[in-house]
């Protein structure tokens, strides 16, 4: 059962640095979230599951993935929690660049066109990465019906998303940590 309490407790502990940082949208900050090392925990692994499975309920896409290596832990942990509570799930990874042997694959997984699928990204902050993901996804044949995310940095990925017409869920945002987003 998903703990949102649980889950701010390991993130603030583990994941959330205070500093001078650039961030891989280019964008400064005076945090950092490092959800790796909470999203490659036990513990969190199984909370972001766990809310991720609860926020979605009855309405599970056909599969879940995204940008390689961020995404991975999390589609690991949602499709490893699905199975233990009977729901087929299927995971795929986006690679960053294009495979140069054997299938050149850029999406991997047990999947196949035609597909729902819902990226999956630890934190977003313009969304980038998550576009990316969708670019290739959709070019492989999935059609992507969201994205996810455990937190949001509330600087503008939820409407870059609806712009493009994808729904962003997140399990948390930056101010559930008593953080203002930064000016954009």
């Amino acid at each position: 059962m998903y703990d949102r309490d649980a889950l701010l407790a390991l993130i603030r502990e583990h994941g959330l640095e205070r500093g001078e940082f650039t961030l891989a949208s280019g964008k400064k900050s005076s945090y950092y979230l490092d959800c790796r090392k909470v999203t490659l925990d036990s513990a969190g692994a199984k909370q972001i599951a766990e809310g991720i499975l609860e926020m979605w309920g009855d309405n599970l896409p056909d599969a879940v993935g995204g940008m390689a290596i961020g995404a991975d832990p999390i589609s690991a942990a949602v499709i490893t929690t699905a199975a233990h509570r009977g729901q087929a799930l299927k995971g795929f990874i986006v690679r960053k660049e294009t495979k140069s042997h054997g299938k050149g694959n850029d999406v991997e997984g047990p999947i196949t066109p035609g597909l729902t699928a819902v990226i999956v990204e630890d934190v977003v902050t313009t969304g980038g990465s998550s576009l990316k993901a969708i670019e290739r996804v959709e070019a492989f044949g999935l059609k992507v019906v969201g994205v996810v995310a455990v937190v949001d940095r509330l600087e503008g990925a939820a409407q870059i998303f609806a712009d493009r017409g994808y729904s962003l869920q997140t399990l948390l945002t930056i101010r559930d940590f008593g953080i203002q987003p930064n000016p954009s």
